[in-house]
């Protein structure tokens, strides 16, 4: 049975749509237009390996243009690593302009090290001003400092891979500010001469071992702080009372203790004596039972008790008498 005529064009319609849809004739065509060296089956491979063509063509044909040699093979090849490949081309392209030596197997190792290959030869080209936040430090005599500073620092791309980034560099001036107006003796000192901070922070060499170099740091603001050391010298002062406070408080609760055991012992003896007082009734009882005492005894003993109460009645009047006369 023959197909119709109309029928078989659609077919073939159709297959050719498929055949064009798989391998993407128009880059092959630009490809070849700006004299890139890439073929179709060098399309074909890229789609059954699931590389997107337009991915590795346009950036080809964009390096082809600045006369830059790039195989397709390695375009190919860090696309499949998960790089970006037209940042890599931006990149070299703005390297070889600014006459900076990067070869593309070195920005392809930075691209998969999670940095910014195109950012890094923008900074080598026009470098960056790092702001650090304010930072306190104290010199010698108590005073604080607040200062700022600008790091103008410049990309190594020779250290990009491995290198430590801004947060390294500010942490670093950071630490040679609070050193340098920790080691002056007065506040004064730094605010006459500001400059020692960029002096000496500058000679520390800061940036070894980070992805940048360190052009100049330049103190933007220094202002003065709180008085640190009054107010450490008064919350010493302020504890010392403290402590003295509690030492006191202790020698209260000791000689408070003391005196009533003083009492308590007092107490205990007047028991005795109060005990000893009620046997004596007892005893001249058995005396004049026994015979041992008279009724002419008994009356000279309470003769003698009752002049030793009017004595000691005596005495007690003459004792407040004189208090009221010290008052």
């Amino acid at each position: 049975m023959l197909i119709p005529g109309f029928v078989l064009l659609i077919i073939i319609v159709v297959v050719v749509l498929i055949i064009l849809s798989f391998i993407p004739v128009g880059l092959w065509i630009s490809a070849l237009s700006a004299g890139a060296k890439v073929g179709i089956m060098d399309l074909i491979g890229m789609r059954l390996r699931r590389v997107s063509p337009a991915k590795i063509v346009n950036p080809l044909i964009k390096s082809e243009k600045a006369g830059l040699a790039v195989p397709v093979g390695q375009l190919e090849a860090h696309y499949l690593a998960g790089g970006n490949v037209d940042r890599v081309v931006n990149a070299l392209i703005a390297a070889e302009r600014a006459n900076i030596p990067l070869s593309f197997e070195r920005a392809a190792a930075i691209d998969l090290a999670g940095r910014n290959v195109l950012e890094a030869v923008q900074m080598s080209v026009n470098p960056k001003v790092i702001e650090t936040p304010v930072i306190s430090a104290m010199a010698i005599n108590g005073i604080e400092l607040k200062a700022k500073a600008k790091v103008t620092v410049r990309a190594n791309i020779d250290r990009l891979v491995g290198g430590a980034g801004e947060a390294t560099i500010i942490a670093r001036v950071g630490e040679g500010i609070v050193t340098t107006v920790g080691s002056s003796a007065t506040h004064k000192e730094v605010l006459e001469n500001p400059d020692r901070i960029s002096k000496t922070v500058l000679g520390k060499g800061l940036d070894s071992g980070t992805a940048f170099e360190i052009l100049s740091i330049d103190i933007a603001d220094v202002d003065v702080g709180r008085n640190i050391g009054a107010a450490l010298q008064t919350d010493q002062a302020e504890a010392d009372k403290r402590i003295a406070q509690a030492k006191a408080e202790e020698r209260r609760a000791m000689a408070v203790a003391r005196e009533q055991e003083m009492v308590a012992a007092v107490q205990e003896m007047r028991a005795k004596v109060v005990e000893a007082e009620a046997e004596v009734p007892r005893a001249m009882a058995e005396a004049f039972r026994n015979g041992n005492l008279g009724v002419m005894d008994y009356y000279n003993m309470m003769n003698v008790v009752s002049d030793t109460k009017m004595r000691e009645n005596i005495a007690g009047i003459n004792n407040q008498a004189d208090s009221k006369k010290d008052k």
